[in-house]
């Protein structure tokens, strides 16, 4: 008979447990960069962990990687404890920020770097990296020097290449941060897919939240090297654990819920401090709300002459492709107003206006 699987026993995939990791400063401090962090990630999924520089996000993937050392806690893969483990043996893929490609390699020579290592027979090879280029959108560029590429097309050739091995783990350290906006968020639904259509499981870090948003399945938020809240990216948008994480997540003012019911729903608002788990019924309580905060984000507000709300305006321009006003709210402070009308109106600093809550 097959012994019970104790409730305890990690998942298989990558399991961290109470990880801890020190760093000393350059005048010979010792601080911590990760404290107490833990968190799963089941095969196949894409847990992007995200926070703002000196989080501790970029610390607790190379630790996974086996690139620093534990202070205490575990870290495992399918059940197996990684201690004393070597980079080169735990069958991980790393792709950091500068995909670091080989100048002397055509691009599928350097795609195929990891398999000729492996020894893997020249047509597997020829056959991998002609999947992989299509998954990353260069199909036909195998024959190209790299020097060649623009920064775009080089990351992509990175990605493919961490690919091609098939790791059992794929560690992404900021690897759209680079590039310029508008080619960040394009290839970051491109990573995602070529992530699923590989069925890979990979641990992607970032800064930016609209980045985490579009590769991964959750999100773990870091801070001060602690672990925040952990959520798909709906619950985390929808259900911020605290203040800080509603902070970081671009919200820009919070009021009592029980004072703005009426704006409860409408698109830029999340109540926040509920754990990351709340629904609206455990919100309300007896017919009346319980105390609880209200975050407001950009979008969640628009002018309207019979508003609820005054404030006057203290700046407005157009930013791509849309009005964004930022008024002073009595009471609640400075918040956002989006406005999508194709003929944009600029309003002068100080000019009194009305806000309601925006149509969904």
């Amino acid at each position: 008979m097959t012994p019970p699987t104790p409730v305890d026993a990690p998942r298989a995939g990558l399991g961290v447990r109470g990880l801890v990791v020190h760093y000393r400063d350059d005048d010979g401090t010792v601080a911590l960069a990760v404290d107490g962090v833990s968190l799963e990630v089941a095969p196949g999924e894409v847990l992007a962990l995200l926070g703002p520089s000196g989080s501790g996000k970029s610390t607790l993937l190379r630790a996974i990687a086996g690139l620093e050392r534990p202070s205490a806690g575990t870290i495992t893969w399918d059940g197996r404890d990684l201690a004393g483990v070597p980079v080169h043996r735990r069958g991980f893929g790393l792709m950091f920020q500068d995909g670091q490609l080989f100048a002397h390699r055509s691009v599928a020579r350097n795609v195929s770097f990891g398999l000729e290592m492996a020894h893997v027979p020249r047509a597997e090879q020829r056959a991998r990296v002609a999947e992989l280029l299509a998954v990353v959108g260069l199909e036909g560029f195998g024959d190209r020097d790299v020097a060649s590429l623009s920064g775009g097309e080089r990351q992509r050739v990175a990605l493919a290449r961490a690919l091609a091995p098939e790791p059992a783990l794929l560690l992404l350290d900021e690897p759209l941060s680079a590039l310029d906006r508008a080619l960040r968020e394009r290839l970051a639904a491109e990573v995602r897919t070529a992530l699923k259509a590989t069925g890979t499981t990979a641990v992607f870090v970032t800064h930016d939240h609209d980045e985490a948003f579009a590769v991964a399945d959750r999100i773990a938020v870091l801070d001060q090297a602690r672990l925040l809240q952990v959520d798909g990216p709906v619950e985390l948008w929808r259900r911020p654990a605290s203040r800080r994480v509603a902070e970081f997540l671009g919200f820009e003012a919070f009021v009592p819920v029980a004072q703005f019911e009426w704006l409860m729903g409408a698109p830029g608002t999340a109540v926040v401090g509920r754990g990351g788990a709340a629904r609206d019924s455990e919100v309300r309580a007896g017919g009346g709300l319980r105390e609880a905060v209200l975050a407001i984000g950009p979008g969640a507000l628009e002018i309207a002459d019979d508003g609820p709300l005054g404030g006057r305006v203290v700046a407005s321009g157009f930013r791509r492709g849309v009005t964004e006003t930022t008024v002073d709210v009595d009471g609640v402070g400075e918040v956002t107003v989006v406005d999508h009308a194709a003929d944009p109106v600029l309003r002068e600093p100080g000019t009194p206006v009305h806000l309601a809550a925006a149509a969904p």
